[in-house]
């Protein structure tokens, strides 16, 4: 079975040509590369949120193989999915790295295969064009996760950072997630600019804590405390804000705004 793309032609350009064209519009050229252990990058419909995640792809060295952490805004599936089928786009098929995925459900029977979690899940789906192009060949390991506690999430990541093993410089972890959703651009600036501290000091339980105190609607903030867990273990010790915006930025109604942060951990 092939996970076919399900918001081609919404989020992005449904055809090679125009998606390509779209791509290196977005990506900028980027001779300094940055050996990154993870980022973030935002998952809306490009024309909103593709200049953020094209400059954080440029940025950071390519690489073998992508876990890519996401939300799971359907509620399809189990609380951590992965997906074991290839994906197609139409710039072609991205391959599952199954020895990573195997090694990952050896170490914890928390993330199991479930394709209905990735049906019309929409998050990992818009990361692929750009890895295809920033990496061609490049494997992935996408999962999707609805919730966990602290302990829950230690164990995904310890499970996560297990399958790297060796091959931790061959691997980038792609935490997939916008920002504040629906509030004016002064309180989702404020909002989000808490968080994004959180994330800059690689402070895992801390983003978890203002996101749920101040009721901060990132809807991928779990996947990001994943990603931010994996990061320490494999000793990132930087964080870098490369862009942040918002949808108003596009729309010109500052009333009602969805943020967008793209950032790297090294």
């Amino acid at each position: 079975m092939v996970r076919n793309p399900v918001v081609a032609g919404q989020f992005y350009p449904g055809s090679r040509d125009e998606l390509t064209i779209e791509l290196d519009k977005m990506i900028p050229v980027c001779p300094d590369k940055i050996g990154a252990v993870g980022v973030v990058v935002p998952h809306a419909g490009y024309v909103f949120s593709g200049q953020v995640a094209g400059e954080v792809y440029a940025k950071v060295e390519p690489r073998n193989t992508y876990l890519i952490l996401s939300p799971n805004h359907t509620g399809y599936g189990s609380r951590f999915a992965a997906s074991g089928e290839p994906w197609e786009t139409p710039l072609g098929m991205v391959d599952i790295d199954k020895d990573f995925l195997a090694a990952v459900m050896r170490r914890t029977e928390l993330v199991t295969e479930d394709a209905l979690a990735h049906v019309a899940e929409h998050s990992i789906e818009v990361q692929l064009p750009f890895i295809q192009r920033t990496s061609p060949g490049a494997k992935i390991v996408p999962i999707t996760v609805q919730r966990g506690d602290f302990s829950e999430l230690n164990e995904v990541a310890d499970a996560l950072v297990f399958a790297a093993g060796e091959r931790e410089n061959e691997v980038l972890i792609v935490a997939s997630s916008d920002m504040t959703h629906y509030e004016s651009r002064e309180d989702a600036g404020k909002k989000d600019e808490a968080a994004i501290r959180k994330v800059l000091e690689l402070d895992a339980e801390g983003l978890m804590e203002v996101v749920e105190r101040e009721d901060i609607t990132m809807c991928g903030y779990i996947p990001v405390a994943i990603m931010l867990m994996c990061a320490k273990r494999m000793n990132a010790k930087k964080s870098e804000l490369v862009k942040y915006s918002d949808s108003g930025d596009v729309t010109g109604d500052t009333a009602q705004v969805v943020g967008y942060a793209g950032i790297i951990v090294y």
